[in-house]
């Protein structure tokens, strides 16, 4: 247990069961961002504090509102109209004080996403728009960064892991959709359950990647229907025409992904 404080041993008690003194200070050494704090980003931040990731990024610059709180469950009625990332934090450090948090209030874009990026070992995202999976994606796949994805509408969900070297977003969706053609949440509505296995899943393969733990989601992508509580897996392979990931890609920076997911 060498390095591991008495306190650490009996927190992390049931895990160091698991994956050894060992695996603890390899967490502790780790560190993922985790873009948006919404319906998946606040779950796996939850898991990822609890598990002893040494250190977590929070993007997010939005506000908590009422309609968040069914799924949001970080979240508490007296947090209506504060930072998300304020309120996150505050959550995190009273869970696990031994952490370090950092937060980034800020709307992700093509001019800060690279720099915020290289700070960490892992992106999670849970973000919920077609602008930001694809930015998160280009930029993690110009820093050689693993993509933990998720995504949810109604009673269904999806999660997989863009690994470098392997298949990315575009791959799996090369082009946006027609705009209109596919309703946010706000239109469609949400489950908050179906959110919180797709946050917790996308911990789950976080951990195993920071562990590098075999049987990851890489090069699968899971189809969750809570509705009728089925798991689906479709196996995914690298576009060699991708615009980013392949070997002839066109894209060697970042762009301007609002008007790109526009056309």
């Amino acid at each position: 247990m060498t390095d591991l404080t008495p306190p650490e041993i009996e927190r992390y008690s049931r895990q160091l069961l698991l994956i050894g003194p060992k695996g603890q200070r390899a967490l502790r050494r780790k560190s993922v961002l985790i873009v948006g704090l919404g319906g998946l980003g606040v779950p796996a931040a939850l898991y990822l504090a609890a598990a002893g990731v040494g250190k977590l990024g929070l993007l997010d610059e939005s506000r908590v509102e009422l309609s968040n709180l069914h799924r949001q469950i970080i979240y508490q009625t007296a947090d209506i109209g504060r930072s998300k990332v304020e309120a996150t934090q505050e959550r995190l450090k009273a869970l696990n004080p031994q952490m370090e948090l950092t937060a980034h209030p800020v709307r992700l874009s093509a001019q800060n996403a690279l720099e915020i990026f290289r700070a960490y070992d892992l992106v999670l995202d849970g973000s919920d728009n077609f602008p930001t999976r694809y930015l998160v994606n280009d930029a993690s796949v110009l820093l050689k960064k693993p993509n933990v994805h998720g995504s949810v509408l109604g009673w269904e969900g999806q999660v997989t892991v863009f690994m470098p070297g392997g298949s990315c977003y575009r791959c799996v969706y090369p082009k946006p959709p027609t705009p209109g053609t596919v309703p946010d949440c706000a239109a469609a509505g949400v489950m908050g359950t179906i959110a919180g296995l797709v946050g917790l899943t996308q911990a789950n393969e976080a951990l195993k990647i920071l562990l590098e733990i075999p049987s990851q989601l890489r090069g699968r992508l899971l189809l969750v229907d809570a509705r009728r509580l089925s798991f689906t897996e479709i196996a995914l392979r690298r576009d060699p025409q991708c615009a980013i990931c392949s070997d002839r890609a066109t894209i060697k920076e970042l762009i301007d992904y609002e008007s790109f997911c526009k056309k």
